[in-house]
């Protein structure tokens, strides 16, 4: 066997059917002569985090996160720091990992990806003693999450989003104040602070045009529409990915507070966390090793992702 041994860290709720993964994984693995995998179930008390710091201690060099985006943060948490590499075999609706590498809802794909050997270190954003590839965000987004129910998303995909999101659109803003890298408190009445270290919501949208995976910054947006006029303006602009949009102010930073007045809705990677008054959020620069489509270098993570897909059929 030429192969990384290799562990798969799996929700089994969000598994439509566990023997067509494991025939897929197995077999993929033992064609591309990489030893068999061992399998690791998430559970309700620990969502994934345990389950990778057990594959790590039991001899894995690569481990395959498959579930929505509570199972993907946390193995990503347990994984930073070390040159365990993460592969993301979407599951269910997908998450948003997969969505900013490109993989659709097909594991195939994501099993792909790491047999043909990509491999980039990027940043993790960290909150407390939790990390995030993607970003967090406190108030509208983490609201749109809150909104959106898991049986539409079954029926319909990313799209059920759209349905959350009409829930909040005229709530009233947040009153809170941002620090960025020990700077002085800049107060905003806001609707959302997303911070990201890649761009892409679910559905493939670039909110953050210019965030790169692996400079060591962490991208800031305050989004501030106070209207349906507003939003209809701030959306319209970031599909036509304009170089400005209105209503989001754009910032970057290594280390980021964001101080409520009062509890507001916050997640992590699209899961929601805990309600909070604050958010403190600072950057690992290049601390996980991810299994990315080839070419590895290339700002995008998904860059070429659908010829991988295609490839992947044969799985």
């Amino acid at each position: 066997m030429t192969g990384p041994r290799s562990a798969v860290v799996f929700n089994p709720v969000k598994v439509p059917d566990l023997d067509e993964l494991r025939q897929i994984v197995g077999d993929g693995l033992e064609k591309a002569g990489w030893p068999a995998p061992r399998w690791y179930e998430t559970t309700p008390d620990d969502p994934g985090r345990g389950q990778a710091k057990q594959a790590v201690a039991d001899g894995a060099e690569l481990v395959f996160a498959c579930g929505g985006d509570g199972t993907v943060t946390a193995v990503v948490t347990a994984l930073a720091g070390s040159d365990v590499a993460l592969a993301v075999l979407p599951a269910g609706t997908g998450n948003l990992l997969a969505a900013n590498l490109g993989l659709g809802t097909d594991p195939a794909t994501g099993l792909e990806v790491a047999l043909e050997g990509g491999r980039r270190r990027i940043d993790v954003g960290v909150i407390d003693d939790r990390c995030f590839v993607v970003m967090a965000g406190m108030g509208f987004d983490a609201q749109m999450l809150e909104g959106t129910s898991e049986t539409a998303k079954k029926r319909i995909g990313w799209l059920a989003y759209v349905g959350g999101a009409a829930k909040h659109l005229l709530d009233r803003p947040m009153r809170i104040r941002i620090r960025l890298d020990g700077g002085p408190p800049m107060p905003r009445r806001p609707r959302a602070v997303i911070v990201g270290n890649v761009g892409r919501l679910q559905g493939g949208v670039r909110l953050l045009s210019k965030a790169e995976p692996d400079d060591g910054k962490l991208n800031v947006a305050v989004l501030t529409p106070a209207n349906l006029a507003h939003w209809a303006a701030l959306a319209l602009a970031v599909l036509r990915r304009q170089e400005r949009v209105p209503l989001m102010e754009t910032y970057t930073a290594s280390r980021v507070e964001i101080y409520s007045n009062r509890a507001q809705a916050r997640q992590l990677d699209g899961d929601l966390i805990a309600p909070g008054k604050t958010m403190k959020i600072h950057v690992r620069p290049k601390a996980l090793l991810l299994c990315v489509p080839q070419p590895d270098t290339d700002p995008d993570l998904a860059t070429d992702a659908e010829a991988v897909a295609e490839r992947a059929e044969n799985l």
